[in-house]
């Protein structure tokens, strides 16, 4: 298996040629295991989204790291930037797409802002895997993730300066060798603009 760090501004996978699927045969050693194979990502991250992909390089790993995934067997976090005042610390259960989701939320550091009022830096936890769920889900208690085009607040939708959401790490037992894994991505340069001590 591997781990990659996404940039915001590119797809996973997907039906056009510029994503982090096509380009993993070029970037990544191939798996010496005998059922090596294309390498392929086991989850996904959205196309704005920056931080941790796991990537399977051999069929057995692919499986066993998609049973990971479908087990909920694996503890994702994120961090954000949130705007508006909100609680420190809260649970979000609400449906996306008609399925049930659940997201925690913790606030680490708020600053105040010209534009924004009050920007967050928020620590979070999907407890689901829905489609945008993390976007959603801060966007339906009031506070939508700086830079999300989709489910931001018109006025305060920034232009071009991408959004302001990060896969922080990811905590799991590797499937074959039983090794408790804690691997994390540091938060990108514009986190840190805003949050000196982030």
């Amino acid at each position: 298996m591997a781990i990659v760090h996404k940039p915001a501004g590119i797809l996973v996978s997907g039906n056009t040629f510029k994503t982090i699927a096509n380009a993993l045969t070029q970037n990544l050693q191939k798996s010496t295991q005998p059922d090596a194979t294309i390498p392929q990502p086991v989850h996904r991250l959205d196309y704005a989204t920056t931080g941790i992909l796991l990537i399977g390089k051999t069929s057995s790993s692919i499986t066993a790291l998609n049973k990971i995934f479908e087990n909920r067997a694996i503890t994702k976090t994120y961090y954000a930037i949130a705007i508006g005042a909100m609680p420190e610390s809260g649970n979000i259960n609400d449906t996306v797409d008609g399925k049930y989701a659940a997201s925690n939320f913790k606030v680490y550091n708020t600053v105040p802002s010209k534009r924004f009022t009050t920007l967050n830096l928020v620590k979070l936890h999907p407890q689901t895997g829905r489609r945008h769920q993390l976007r959603k889900h801060l966007a339906s208690i009031g506070n939508p993730i700086l830079g999300d085009k989709t489910y931001g607040t018109a006025p305060l939708i920034l232009n071009g300066k991408g959004m302001f959401l990060h896969a922080y790490s990811l905590k799991f037992t590797h499937p074959f060798t039983n090794e408790a894994l804690y691997i994390k991505d540091e938060l990108p340069k514009g986190f840190k603009k805003i949050f000196v001590t982030a």
